[in-house]
């Protein structure tokens, strides 16, 4: 099961991808104001468009870690939402 996507992971996702939210959306095909309420708070996505924004940053190469996972070498996430070397 996927963890849910905070709006500010989503906004942290963009910015190294260096990516506008008008791309993001487009990538996703969902709409720029679904994308923009969601990364401001305002509003949660359907399900179905979270699992869209996710897989358009994956598909670009993004990997979602849950706390405590890590990839060889790689950094993961810790409680208090830092990264941490593995």
């Amino acid at each position: 099961m996927e963890t849910p996507m905070a709006p500010a992971q989503c906004r942290a996702a963009r910015a190294l991808l260096d990516w506008s939210q008008a791309e993001l959306a487009q990538s996703a095909h969902i709409g720029p104001s679904t994308l923009k309420n969601f990364e401001g708070g305002r509003s949660a996505p359907m399900p179905h468009n979270l699992a869209a924004i996710r897989s358009a940053l994956e598909a670009a190469g993004l990997t979602f870690l849950v706390e405590g996972e890590a990839i060889d070498g790689g950094w993961y996430p810790t409680r208090n939402g830092r990264v941490a070397m593995a």
